[in-house]
């Protein structure tokens, strides 16, 4: 099951702007032909890293022996071939980026299980207490994502900028009208001119249907979305069919296969799918009235996975009781693109600044379009076969959202902390307590400050996250020390944290390298080293994307035997989604939560103190 990642194109920002509708390249793509391309690393500078982040994981002996063909690899001829031919990939002309190409199939395309749940990734929304009535939100929600759209096909959205330097726009070709199409032995994305393409498609009951949101020349007003939705919900609900869209629930070579049947059943199938998929997102209207976390986060993240169509690069959920998120397939887009739009999204709806046009309904708007498909019996058999595999994998899942409500980002920036790093640090003691032991760990970096960047694995354990473990759970430790060895760790974070943004983590590099060994060539010993499998393991598969919006995000565990954990870093609260399987490892959602919830009460309580009240630490760690 695969971390979070890649994409592939190489275009030009005129090319791009020309694909998203416009006519020349506009602010968005403005820096792309500035920024710097992904660097290759020295093997004098990852190995040692490397080294340093496998000793809090491994026995002193087991230790000993991986440093031994560590440092054999770096003196050795073969690595000297194998990074020589890593930094020739990079500097070929044309090639935008040396690794997108590999982590993409390797990580999406290529990847087989089900995008939902083991890839796609959902928002949860705040409640919007101006519009309870489903439709009417969804309406606003449509009239709000429109508003943004235009500025992307325009290319008048502003770069997302980092601290000091621009952000790659290369994930905005991906973000409307788009859609993963399954393909054997890896799949494709196709994209769609946003010019041409100027509806939407909705789903309720497993029925699509196609709403143009311009009429006459002018964009519908959210009253004449509403007006739309309300007739589809009504037709929808009084009517049955075959719910095609749980096909894109299933393992992708099976859809693969079901594919070129859904595609070919009739002559009007064809046309009925690129219309579904050419559509610039889909709504999905949910008759879901969930109300725990854990009802609502579910809703979002997979729901009944009839009324979806996963492969579609977003999708907005609306439930019957007025919840709402959004589900991102991703393949080609990560989650800082996606978490602007929500966020954009729900700051005009829940602001009162959107503008909704009209109050009235034109007379004579064409009703919505059905989008039905011809289903032979081969068809609901596969169909059927299909619901049957999601259910399953759905069942075999657990999942517990922790909303820590004793404090949040302000109380850890006033303590003087990374709000990320202390994150981090209670998810390391949380599994430390439950389990006694560190394991690997994956968080999420992104590394856009490179042209097509996407993201590094930034490796959370450390020495100093274990020393930090231990004087949490030893009862003799005072809290002074307590507090210097959660600084200590936070610190190590934060280094490692940023050297991956710099493109200098161990795992991107480390892979380049092995998938340069070309047929015949023995593979080198320490990639065959049981320590190099045993940390590339991810335990816990982690990542922060953060809103005051939002009512937590989510994603699944990467292994069968890991968690996953989505969190968000609100100004008052702490909010993990907690994802792991059922199965014989023995997994427990709710006891890892319990845990981090103590871990993040100790860990505030030792650094109040160890310091006088009124006085916070200096710098921030």
């Amino acid at each position: 099951m695969p971390a979070l990642v890649a994409a592939r194109s190489r275009s030009t920002a005129a090319a791009q702007a020309k694909q998203a509708g416009g006519s020349a390249p506009g602010k968005l793509y403005a820096f792309q032909a500035q920024l710097p391309k992904l660097p290759v690393p020295t093997l004098d500078e990852t190995l040692p890293k490397y080294l340093r982040t496998v000793e809090p994981l491994l026995s002193k002996e087991d230790f000993a022996r991986t440093r031994a063909v560590v440092e054999e690899f770096g003196q050795s001829a073969e690595g000297r071939v194998l990074q020589n031919r890593l930094e020739a990939r990079a500097a070929e002309p044309g090639r935008a980026n040396w690794l997108e190409e590999w982590w993409n199939d390797l990580s999406y395309m290529g990847y087989r299980d089900p995008v939902v749940p083991y890839v796609s990734y959902f928002y949860a929304f705040k409640d919007d207490r101006l519009r309870r009535k489903p439709t009417q939100r969804a309406a606003a929600i449509v009239r709000a994502a429109w508003a943004f759209r235009a500025q992307v096909a325009s290319g008048e959205l502003a770069p997302e900028m980092g601290r000091a330097a621009p952000l790659c726009s290369n994930s905005y070709r991906f973000m409307f009208s788009a859609t993963r199409v399954p393909v054997k032995p890896s799949d494709r994305e196709a994209t769609y001119a946003l010019d041409e393409n100027e509806h939407i498609a909705v789903v309720r009951n497993g029925q699509f249907f196609a709403v143009p949101l311009v009429h006459g020349g002018e964009l519908l007003s959210a009253a004449e979305i509403e007006a739309q939705l309300d007739r589809i919900v009504e037709q929808a609900d009084s009517t049955t069919a075959v719910p095609v869209g749980v096909l894109t629930a299933d393992n992708r070579d099976h859809w693969a296969d079901n594919y070129p049947l859904l595609a070919q059943a009739a002559p009007e199938n064809a046309a009925t799918l690129e219309r579904l998929q050419s559509a610039a997102f889909l709504v999905c209207l949910d008759d879901a009235r969930p109300v725990t976390r854990e009802e609502t986060h579910r809703v979002f993240w997979h729901g009944d996975g009839r009324s979806r169509w996963f492969d579609k690069s977003l999708q907005f959920i609306v439930c019957d009781n007025g919840k709402a998120g959004m589900l991102s397939e991703h393949s080609c887009m990560d989650g800082t693109p996606t978490c602007r739009l929500a966020d954009y999204v729900l700051a005009e709806t829940l602001g009162g600044r959107v503008d909704l046009g009209a109050s009235t309904v034109r007379a004579g708007l064409p009703a919505p379009e059905p989008l039905r498909f011809v289903t032979p019996p081969a068809l609901v058999r596969a169909v059927a076969e299909a619901a049957g595999r999601f259910d399953k994998i759905v069942d075999q899942h657990q999942l517990r959202v922790l909303q820590y409500e004793g404090f949040g980002k302000d109380e850890i920036k006033r303590l003087g902390f990374s709000p990320d790093g202390f994150a981090q640090m209670a998810i390391q003691l949380g599994y430390y307590k439950l389990y006694g032991r560190p394991r690997a760990t994956y968080e999420a970096a992104a590394t856009r400050k490179f042209l097509h960047g996407r993201t590094e694995t930034c490796r959370s354990v450390s020495t100093e996250s274990l020393a930090f473990c231990r004087a949490f759970e030893d009862p003799h430790a005072s809290p002074a020390a307590k507090t210097a060895a959660l600084q200590a760790a936070v610190k190590a974070h934060g280094a490692y944290a940023k050297a991956c943004a710099e493109g200098r983590g161990v795992d991107r590099h480390l892979l380049g390298l092995r998938l340069l060994l070309r047929p015949g060539e023995e593979k080198p010993a320490i990639f065959q080293d049981p320590a190099y499998a045993e940390t590339c393991h991810w335990y816990l598969s982690t990542s922060q994307l953060s809103s005051e919006h939002f009512e937590g995000w989510g994603f699944s565990e990467v292994v069968p035997d890991g968690y996953g954990i989505a969190y968000t870093i609100r100004r008052d609260a702490l909010i993990f989604h907690i994802a792991a399987m059922k199965n014989e490892f023995g997994l427990n959602s709710d006891h890892l939560a319990h845990y981090i919830k103590e871990a993040a009460t100790e860990m505030r309580a030792a650094v109040v103190a160890a310091a006088p009240a009124a006085a916070a630490p200096k710098a921030k760690l």
